[in-house]
């Protein structure tokens, strides 16, 4: 499937999109626990699947239990944040309540999230994981893919193009910056304790990050 085909090929995205693209990350996140854990055992402590996993059966019991309806998707996009790091209490669920915080307070009264808004969002969602795990662009972190993708989505919106293309333009810019992390040393938090056998691994954060864009937008 395409972004086109899911939705994002029109002007504006609203609350029955959003869930099923929520209802796909949380399977995604599921799916990845074998996975995470390998890939963070090789950089880490070992536990990025149990705690996507975990992500992902919070997602899935915060959208049950919020259907979609008309109101404020800027609290419903904070409040999520606040589950998932509930749900997935570690590092990982901290960025994750920062970015989809932060993301929130830009959408706040809104009812839809245009090409406009969601670029805002994904830029204050960047700024947040950046300033809240002290990390930039370069040092090995989720950041290195998070940061190419905001800034490529806002760039094809203000380019004109549809929501459909931006996102597919992002998640290209994501998975680039995934790959160029791999032969880079970590230099955040206890991935950076083990030195140089980063070097040449991929590092977990920019993997999780680009199967939630591929499940958010249905790849």
């Amino acid at each position: 499937m395409t972004a086109e085909s899911q939705g994002l090929g029109e002007e504006a995205v609203g609350w029955t999109t959003i869930q099923v693209a929520l209802e796909r990350v949380a399977d995604r996140l599921i799916e990845l626990y074998d996975l995470l854990n390998q890939l963070d055992a090789a950089t880490g402590d070992g536990d990025l699947g149990i705690s996507a996993a975990k992500a992902g059966t919070g997602i899935r019991e915060f959208v049950a239990s919020n259907p979609p309806a008309e109101g404020d998707l800027g609290k419903f996009i904070a409040a999520l944040g606040m589950a998932i790091n509930k749900a997935a209490s570690s590092s990982m669920g901290a960025l994750t309540a920062t970015a989809l915080m932060r993301a929130g307070k830009e959408a706040r009264g809104a009812t839809s999230l245009d090409g406009a808004l969601l670029a805002r969002m994904l830029r204050a969602a960047d700024a947040g994981v950046q300033e809240r795990g002290q990390a930039k662009p370069g040092d090995k972190t989720v950041v290195d893919a998070l940061h190419p993708a905001a800034e490529t989505f806002g760039a094809a919106v203000e380019a004109g193009q549809s929501l459909g293309a931006a996102a597919q333009a992002m998640l290209e810019a994501a998975r680039a910056g995934r790959d160029a992390a791999i032969p880079l040393r970590s230099k955040i938090g206890r991935a950076a304790w083990v030195g140089e056998r980063t070097e040449n691994q991929p590092d977990p954060g920019t993997v999780l990050f680009v199967n939630v864009l591929e499940a958010a937008i249905g790849e």
